[in-house]
């Protein structure tokens, strides 16, 4: 049980008390495991993460992190909510949510600035992540002037500079090209190779099998339907159909039309 980040337990979640988000979610998520969410829109995934992360809490059921329940009350000790928050670092799919300060650099040392952390070390973690991420050309730009890939890059780095054990990552990939999705997955197998858990909720599951050791498939009922290794998971076109996860795609071939399901994915790895 002490390698067990997070216990979740028949967790409940509604929007304004009548809009049901999750409904019955159990699971159990270890130190050093690749987790990842994947499920059609509107099944819950974004909202499980946020209860992870402390940003909501859940109306029925129990969320505990270490074995300390995740409630309001918990936030209010101020030396639980510090050491919470620099353990878990959390990824927003719209990276302008992490972005405000009015230039690269100073959106990515702004989280240890606060944590009070020395600048030597500071600029030490800085310089670490700009070659990984290849940012030392944006580093004096405003965040607005970022392309969408280089946006993602630095909201990775303003989590990763805190150096947190737990990753969670909302769509880390979208709507990004094939060069910039490589990188953000080389980054979180090194990360998690190093002892992180990673926590992705993601509709791409071109990527899934090199980010996860077990994979939750969430159902438009907002429950779990299933869960196992990634390579089970995306090879059940029955199971990826049912719950919305391939496309039907359709073509003439002569006077016949055909029919082939797709996973649902921006792009595949390595495609221009």
């Amino acid at each position: 049980m002490d390698n067990l980040v997070f216990e979740i337990k028949d967790v409940h979640f509604s929007y304004l008390s009548k809009f049901p988000a999750l409904c019955g979610i159990s699971l159990g998520i270890k130190q050093g495991q690749k987790i990842s969410i994947v499920g059609a829109n509107g099944s819950g995934k974004s909202t499980f993460l946020q209860l992870l992360d402390g940003l909501i809490f859940a109306d029925r059921g129990t969320v505990n992190f270490y074995g300390k329940s995740l409630s309001p009350k918990a936030f209010i000790d101020l030396k639980f909510s510090r050491e919470f928050r620099q353990s878990v670092g959390f990824i927003f799919q719209n990276s302008d949510v992490q972005l405000f300060c009015p230039t690269v650099k100073e959106d990515i040392v702004f989280g240890p600035l606060q944590l009070g952390l020395p600048k030597d070390i500071i600029q030490g973690r800085l310089d670490k992540l700009c070659a990984a991420l290849k940012l030392d050309g944006l580093l004096d730009r405003p965040p607005y002037q970022l392309s969408a890939g280089e946006k993602r890059k630095v909201a990775i780095a303003t989590t990763l500079i805190s150096e947190p054990q737990v990753l969670i990552l909302d769509e880390p990939t979208a709507g990004l090209d094939p060069l910039t999705t490589r990188v953000i997955i080389d980054l979180l197998v090194r990360e998690n190779e190093s002892g992180k858990t990673i926590i992705t909720a993601t509709h791409d599951l071109h990527i899934v099998e090199e980010i996860s050791d077990l994979v939750y498939v969430f159902g438009q009922q907002r429950s779990i339907v299933k869960r196992g290794p990634a390579e089970t998971i995306i090879n059940d076109a029955a199971l990826l159909e049912a719950n919305n996860l391939v496309h039907i795609h359709s073509h003439r071939h002569k006077d016949k039309v055909h029919a082939h399901p797709h996973l649902h994915s921006e792009h595949r790895i390595g495609e221009h």
